[in-house]
């Protein structure tokens, strides 16, 4: 094998995302079977930093690493230790948010956490009431988990139901992954299901919030959509994803060459994202713990009951802002 071949076969396989995730899940698996049954607060707090982990590494893996294989990337984090995200659906609505010219639309942006005017005028008052705590940085941590997954169920509940076989597929294959957790946690581990639950599940995704809270808000310009927050010791459990409008315009750029971008030409990206950019999340919790860093209603775009351009009808997801803020109409009213 000549020089530039082994050079082209380290290019394939990136291996420092391969051995992270073998890293991720042994630590799962240790703080389960070793101490958890003499350490247990330990044993929690490792699992709740695996959980967000696990999750920033799954979207390392829709972004088509770190093989050039997508079967052996699924397979990779196939074990789903979070519990409620399916990754195949996970990864189709996640690649249709990429589409920066429609970021934060509430209809076309399956992660947006705007809503339209009329649909948020259809709400019963305690959705509304919930929707505004979610908009400050402490209810998304708190609220924010338990709303997206309740929307993302309701609304891939009816479209299953309704015979769309992608989602079928997805949810089954999901399940699979549930078949080994869920055993393990009971019986390997001795760890009752409510507790996981409520624990490494829920603060794992809460973790998660931090970085999704403030990843996009409306602007004019696309490219003003999209956050830099420069430093924070989370990077590292986000894989380096604070630097979003980095990964927005990189995509495919593997996690642990975002910084070295960024710092090569930072006061271009600066620049390039029309200055949305915090020094770190401390600044958002300072600012945002118990105010509304956004309007829930989007303050431009959908005022009118219409259709989304993006997808057709019965395929538009009204998932998070993060996949499924809320479990709302998946069509406009009838006039």
């Amino acid at each position: 094998m000549t020089r530039d071949s082994r050079s082209q076969r380290r290019a394939v396989v990136e291996w420092p995302t391969v051995a992270l995730i073998i890293g991720c899940y042994g630590a799962w698996l240790g703080a389960g079977l070793f101490l958890w049954p003499s350490f247990p607060v330990a044993a929690l707090i490792v699992m709740v930093l695996t959980v967000a982990l696990h999750s920033s590494l799954v979207h390392e893996v829709l972004h088509g690493h770190p093989t050039r294989n997508a079967l052996v990337n699924e397979a990779f984090v196939f074990l789903p230790v979070g519990l409620a995200w399916p990754f195949r659906r996970f990864k189709t609505l996640h690649l249709r948010h990429h589409a920066d010219e429609r970021l934060t639309d509430p209809l076309d942006d399956p992660e947006s956490y705007y809503q339209a005017l009329w649909r948020h005028e259809t709400m019963p008052g305690w959705l509304k009431a919930l929707l505004r705590v979610n908009n400050t940085m402490a209810g998304r941590f708190i609220l924010g988990p338990w709303l997206s997954v309740i929307g993302f169920f309701i609304d891939d509940g009816k479209r299953a139901l309704a015979g769309d076989r992608d989602i079928r597929k997805a949810w089954l294959l999901h399940l699979l992954g549930l078949v080994v957790v869920l055993p393990v946690v009971r019986f390997g581990f001795g760890m009752p299901l409510w507790l996981y639950v409520l624990i490494p599940a829920w603060f794992g995704q809460s973790i998660i919030a931090i970085r999704t809270f403030a990843e996009h808000q409306w602007s004019e310009n696309p490219e003003g959509r999209t956050i830099i927050v420069e430093r924070s010791p989370l990077s590292f459990l986000f894989l380096n994803n604070n630097l979003h409008f980095v990964h927005h315009k990189k995509p495919t750029v593997a996690w642990y060459r975002l910084p070295g971008l960024f710092r090569a030409d930072r006061d271009n990206w600066l620049k390039a994202n029309n200055g949305y950019t915090y020094p770190n999340y401390l600044a958002l919790v300072k600012a945002y713990a118990f105010r509304a860093k956004e309007p829930v209603v989007h303050p431009v775009l959908r005022r009118h009951p219409e259709p989304g351009r993006a997808f057709k009808p019965r395929m538009r997801a009204r998932h998070v802002g993060g996949l499924g803020s809320a479990p709302v109409p998946a069509e406009p009213p009838k006039e």
